[in-house]
């Protein structure tokens, strides 16, 4: 796996310390992709890897931190925003929304990140801990770019009291319906239509608890 990395070209350049979470983010997704999660240790991301296991749990603490971490390192190989505060403030709900479902398209395209995706996504169908750490994934990235509805709020675009996450998990439904279920494909025009449905139903006030 390190001599034909899947998370693509785009790493940091560093010494030591960026050479060693290369390696284990790639030992990581390869375990996954062939162990399943439940067979994903530490130590055997340590040994595939080429490090000392006490490296791993330094910097990662535990599995679930090495695949946060993973998840993280995708965004960043197709350069897009960690965190909704990156997004450009347009001024407008759903062109706000519409850049969040374009990444998703985007990340969508990279290999490894649709390669991670189905591994975990399998896994937590059998595995409650799994699920746990997929969710806690998951969890992240739309606290994280809630700040996009929360800006609505703020503008009085959206009543006061709407629900920024819900609002978040609303845009990113249907395409993970389509990556996991139907198969059916996804593209930026989708991105614009759900953006568009999205945002209405946000200012309607769909999204109030």
């Amino acid at each position: 796996m390190q001599g034909d990395s899947h998370l693509g070209s785009k790493r940091r350049p560093g010494g030591r310390t960026a050479r060693n979470r290369a390696a284990v983010l790639d030992a990581a997704l390869a375990e996954l992709v062939e162990h399943g999660y439940a067979e994903t240790s530490m130590e055997k991301i340590a040994t595939r890897a080429g490090v000392a296991t006490s490296t791993v749990y330094r910097r990662w603490t535990n599995l679930e931190g090495v695949i946060q971490d993973l998840a993280s390192q995708f965004a960043d190989d197709v350069g897009v925003p960690p965190s909704g505060e990156f997004f450009p403030d347009s001024g407008d709900l759903e062109t706000d929304l519409r850049a969040l479902a374009e990444v998703i398209v985007t990340l969508y395209e990279h290999v490894a990140q649709r390669i991670w995706l189905d591994a975990m996504v399998a896994a937590a169908v059998r595995d409650p801990a799994a699920r746990e750490t997929l969710s806690g994934v998951l969890a992240i990235r739309i606290r994280e770019t809630s700040v996009l509805v929360m800006r609505a709020v703020k503008r009085g675009e959206v009543p006061a009291d709407t629900d920024p996450e819900e609002v978040i998990r609303m845009v990113g439904a249907p395409f993970y319906y389509r990556m996991l279920v139907t198969g059916e494909p996804i593209d930026f025009a989708l991105a614009a239509r759900v953006a568009a449905m999205v945002a209405h139903a946000a200012r309607a006030g769909v999204f109030v608890p």
